[in-house]
C-alpha cells in the first residue's frame, strides 16, 4: 500500500503521527473540559495552571502509549520522540500566538515531555505485546 492510499484511508499508520494526533485530541478534550469548568464555576483563569499541566501530562501519556502500541517495539524511543514533537509544537504555537520566549523552564518542560511520553510508550509496547501473545 503506498503512502497516498494509507493517508486517504483515514488511518494514521506511522507511530509518531498517531501519537501526536491522539495527544492533541486529548489536549483539545482537556482544554474543552477546563473551559467548561471556567464557565460553570467561579474559578479564575490564574487558578487553572495546575490543571493545564495535568491535561498536558495526560495527553503526553496517551500520545506515548499510542505511538508505543502502534510501533510494537522501542516504546520509549517512539514515545519519547512523540513527547519531544508535542512539546516543540506547543512551544511554537506559544511563540507565535503569545510571543513566548525560550528559557530554562522550557528545557525542563521538554525533558518532562520526553519522560512522560516515553513512559507511555513503554506501557503501550507492553500492552501491544500482551495482546499479541494471547
Amino acid at each position: 500500500m503506498n503512502a497516498m492510499q494509507r493517508f486517504s484511508s483515514g488511518k494514521l499508520s506511522h507511530p509518531l503521527m498517531a501519537g501526536i494526533g491522539y495527544a492533541f485530541l486529548w489536549l483539545a478534550i482537556g482544554a474543552l473540559a477546563l473551559s467548561i469548568l471556567l464557565v460553570a464555576t467561579s474559578t479564575q483563569e490564574d487558578n487553572l495552571t495546575k490543571y493545564s499541566y495535568f491535561v498536558h501530562g495526560f495527553a503526553l501519556l496517551i500520545g506515548g502509549w499510542t505511538s508505543g502500541k502502534r510501533s510494537g517495539r522501542k516504546g520509549w524511543y517512539y514515545g519519547g520522540l512523540t513527547g519531544i514533537l508535542y512539546a516543540l509544537l506547543v512551544f511554537v504555537i506559544g511563540f507565535l500566538a503569545l510571543d513566548m520566549q525560550w528559557d530554562a523552564i522550557k528545557w525542563i518542560a521538554l525533558a518532562a515531555a520526553f519522560g512522560l511520553s516515553a513512559l507511555g510508550g513503554i506501557f503501550g509496547v507492553n500492552v501491544s505485546k500482551g495482546s499479541k501473545s494471547k
